[in-house]
């Protein structure tokens, strides 16, 4: 008997394959080009859209871990209530991301299997229904699992020795995919690859330490920074372990509640922060950031900042204009990173717009006082707001010495081995730099 496919075009239905002898898996590409053609009904995010085409155009990337997307789908399917989904999502999340860490060690340094196979999984808690009634607020509280899970948020861990320099590192999906949805982002290439490192370093003393780094990816999406993503993820580790448990469901209940740390006890756990994106040049650390929104740019979910250079717009944080300095400066070891020069340039941007749309390099953080910000010297889209969300943290958490601020990586077209394995090298070695002016 011939395959018979049963797929509804509603939200939250099955989508299985049967034959007279039984039930099998239904490939996901089958699953998600069926749920492209029932786009309207199916209310797709506007990242789970361009699946179909990533599949047709990326054929062993997009698809890469096929086998776990699968495997979920039918674990999901026959989930019975929502403990079952959250703790489901929360091991299929790690496990993706594993997964992706493993391949970029044995050499494929390629971060887009990580970006489709995770967007895989959240359309299937989207569009398929679990063996319960699920409530939306189920289904939200699985998506959150899984980013968190597969973006390494929930794997960040530190060795005990006193004498290791603990580094958290940043960096960012894939992004603008409507012009080339094969882009990578070799600043997320980069966490995947340095995660769990040890960097060896000499300090200023001749000793041989250890920086460990953790690293995480972060979202390309305007609606999650105003969340407060940045803040809940970095508070624990900017005001130590009394700020806030790591555990998920308490750190939701002290964001709902907006609770931060008592400054007068805030004990960093790191020693470094150093948020990643991919920049225009060569190595740029970007040392001012500023407040506002301007760039005319879509984030991944096809949403726009709402500032321009003309009418820069405030970002927000837990539905509430942010309020802050107009520009931060970072706080990192820059002598010892600038020592840094091959195989790509580092340099040192100072370089910010101010209303009424005037461009220029900045001497100090004095010299921008009173004037309203149109860009960071990173810009004015998400790499530069990371790197002010981070430091505004520290400033509110009065941890002001603490290392912060963001380094911008070299672009790559589409996705470049060949350079990212310069870009990495380089990164490392900046890295060790820093490390070796921090030590002990």
């Amino acid at each position: 008997m011939p395959t018979i496919l049963q797929f509804t075009s509603r939200r939250g239905e099955n989508a299985t394959s049967s034959t007279g002898s039984g039930t099998v898996r239904a490939p996901i590409q089958i699953l998600l080009v069926l749920c492209l053609l029932c786009r309207a009904a199916c209310a797709q995010t506007a990242e789970e859209a361009r699946i179909p085409d990533a599949l047709a155009a990326l054929p062993g990337v997009a698809d890469a871990f096929d086998p776990l997307v699968q495997d979920f789908a039918e674990q999901w399917r026959a989930a019975e209530d929502a403990k079952a989904t959250l703790a489901l999502t929360r091991d299929y999340g790690h496990k993706l991301w594993l997964a992706a860490k493993a391949r970029v060690a044995s050499g494929d340094k390629d971060d887009r299997p990580l970006y489709w196979s995770r967007l895989a999984l959240a359309q299937i808690i989207h569009d398929i229904r679990p063996r319960f009634p699920i409530f939306p607020a189920d289904r939200d509280a699985a998506l959150q699992a899984l980013e968190r899970a597969s973006r390494g948020m929930d794997d960040v861990r530190y060795p005990n020795e006193r004498r290791v320099v603990r580094v958290l590192l940043t960096g960012f999906d894939p992004f603008l995919l409507d012009r080339n949805i094969g882009q990578s982002n070799p600043s997320g290439a980069s966490v995947l690859a340095l995660d769990g490192a040890d960097i060896p370093f000499t300090d200023q003393h001749g000793r041989q330490q250890i920086a460990h780094i953790a690293a995480v990816v972060l979202p390309v999406r305007y609606a999650d920074f105003d969340a407060g993503l940045v803040e809940d993820f970095l508070q624990p580790w900017l005001a130590g372990a009394q700020a806030g448990p790591h555990d998920w469901f308490e750190a939701e209940r002290q964001r709902r509640s907006g609770q931060l740390a008592n400054v007068a006890h805030a004990t960093p756990q790191v020693d470094m922060v150093l948020t990643t994106s991919m920049g225009h040049a060569g190595f740029e650390l970007e040392r001012y950031a500023g407040l506002r929104r301007s760039t005319a740019a879509p984030d991944n979910a096809n949403a726009f900042s709402g500032g321009t250079l003309d009418h820069p717009t405030l970002p927000r944080l837990r539905g509430r204009p942010m309020q802050g300095a107009e520009f931060l400066e970072i706080s990192l070891p820059t002598n010892a990173m600038h020592k840094v020069q091959a195989p790509f340039v580092l340099t040192d941007n100072r370089w910010v717009r101010v209303a009424p749309d005037i461009e220029f390099a900045a001497g100090g953080i004095g010299t921008l006082h009173g004037k309203t910000a149109v860009e960071g010297s990173g810009g004015g889209y998400l790499s530069n707001e990371v790197s002010y969300r981070a430091l505004h943290l520290r400033d509110e958490l009065g941890v002001v010495t603490l290392p912060i601020g963001h380094l911008h990586l070299p672009p790559v077209v589409g996705y470049d081995p060949v350079k990212l394995d310069a870009i990495l090298a380089e990164l490392r070695a900046v890295l060790a730099a820093s490390a070796g002016a921090l030590a002990p």
